[in-house]
């Protein structure tokens, strides 16, 4: 199941002591694909350098190099949809750009994709995706 998965829930999913680690777990065991760019990556470096330290982002980052579950995607169009938040234009970008599922957030700023016409992005809380995702393995 191809994901892309915001920041704020990716750094979370890291530790063994996080109710969400079941995400990062599937990760690394391959069950999830995780869809990425490269302005993603720099962002979960500089949020997992900042909230857990830097060998733990060095960690992270070095292990996704390496999992072939990892999808690199190339933005070849922006679709400007986060008006109050561009920064987080790039996960919509790369779910369109991808054939993602959906984007796995717990940021508000994301509620606009959802009453998008077009392209349609499914977004999904945490709780939401955990559902989904248990339902479709």
């Amino acid at each position: 199941m191809k994901v892309v998965i915001d920041t704020n829930i990716l750094w979370v999913s890291i530790s063994s002591r996080s109710s969400s680690h079941w995400i990062f777990q599937n990760i690394l065991g391959g069950n999830l694909t995780l869809c990425v760019t490269n302005e993603i990556l720099e962002e979960y470096a500089e949020i997992i350098d900042r909230k857990l330290g830097h060998a733990v982002s060095e960690a992270v980052l070095s292990t996704f190099d390496n999992l072939p579950n990892i999808e690199y995607v190339t933005r070849h169009f922006r679709w400007f949809a986060v008006k109050s938040d561009p920064d987080d234009d790039k996960f919509v970008d790369c779910c369109v750009a991808s054939g993602a599922v959906c984007i796995v957030t717990e940021d508000n700023h994301f509620n606009v994709v959802k009453t998008l016409e077009f392209p349609k992005v499914l977004v999904m809380s945490l709780s939401e995706f955990e559902q989904f995702f248990n339902t479709e393995k």
